[in-house]
């Protein structure tokens, strides 16, 4: 059973709600995890795309990935 559009659109005024309720250090802490979270689906990507790579070869891939990411966002 797919959830209602409803449903989708109060859970997601409940998250902005606690977001904007959440004392800035937790929000710092809660950016850094996001990163963190972000970083290791990016690589977990990457062993799907290159399996045999070793995990200093899936380190250097997210590196290069994420300058690029940088980069592009500096350019806009």
């Amino acid at each position: 059973m797919e959830p209602s559009r409803k449903l989708i659109d109060e859970l997601y005024r409940e998250r902005v709600v606690r977001a904007r309720q959440m004392p800035p250090e937790q929000k710092l802490l809660a950016g850094a995890r996001l990163f963190d979270r972000s970083c290791r689906i990016m690589a977990d990507g990457i062993r799907d795309e290159y399996p045999t790579a070793s995990d200093q070869r899936v380190r250097e891939i997210l590196d290069e990935r994420l300058s690029l990411i940088r980069h592009l966002e500096e350019s806009t």
